[in-house]
C-alpha cells in the first residue's frame, strides 16, 4: 500500500531532464508516474519508478540530489466526480494532505498518488470504505 517515491533537484538547464530519464532508460528503469514543480533555479522531480532504491542509488552515483519519500496511490474511478468523492472523504475524515498527483490509464480508472501528513490515517480511512489502494506489484518491476 506504501509505494516509494524518488523526489529529484533537477538544475533548470537544458538536457538535464533527458540525462536522467537516459539514465534510468540504460538501467532498464521504469517509470510510471511523475510530476515536475519549477521554480527560477531548479525544478523537483517526483517520480514513482519500478525499482526506487536501484533508481535512487544509480542517480545519486550520477551525481542527482534523490530523496525517496513513502506515499499512497489511492485508484479511483476515471469520471466526473470520481476524485471529489474521494478527496470528500479525505477531507471529512481530516486527513492533511501535502501534495498529490495524478495519471489516467485507459477509460476505467485513474490513479492518485498522495503524500500525506500521516499516511497510515490515509490508509485506514481509504480501507475503511473500500477504496482501491496501488499495491507495490502494480507498480514495482520484478
Amino acid at each position: 500500500m506504501i509505494i516509494k517515491q524518488l523526489s529529484v533537484f533537477l538544475e533548470n538547464r537544458t538536457g538535464r531532464l533527458t540525462e536522467l530519464t537516459g539514465i534510468l532508460a540504460a538501467n532498464d528503469i521504469n517509470i510510471s508516474a511523475f510530476s515536475i514543480a519549477d521554480t527560477a533555479d531548479y525544478g523537483i522531480l517526483r517520480m514513482i519508478v519500478g525499482r526506487p532504491d536501484t533508481a535512487a542509488e544509480i542517480l545519486r552515483k550520477a551525481g542527482f540530489a534523490v530523496k525517496i519519500t513513502d506515499v499512497v496511490g489511492m485508484i479511483i474511478p476515471h469520471r466526473p466526480g470520481g476524485l471529489h468523492k474521494a478527496l470528500q472523504l479525505i477531507s471529512d475524515n481530516n486527513v492533511a494532505i501535502d501534495y498529490m498527483y495524478a495519471f489516467a490509464s485507459g477509460d476505467c480508472k485513474a490513479t492518485v498518488v498522495i503524500r500525506a501528513e500521516s499516511l497510515q490515517k490515509l490508509i485506514d480511512v481509504l480501507q475503511e470504505h473500500k477504496m482501491e489502494l496501488l499495491q507495490e506489484g502494480d507498480v514495482y518491476q520484478v
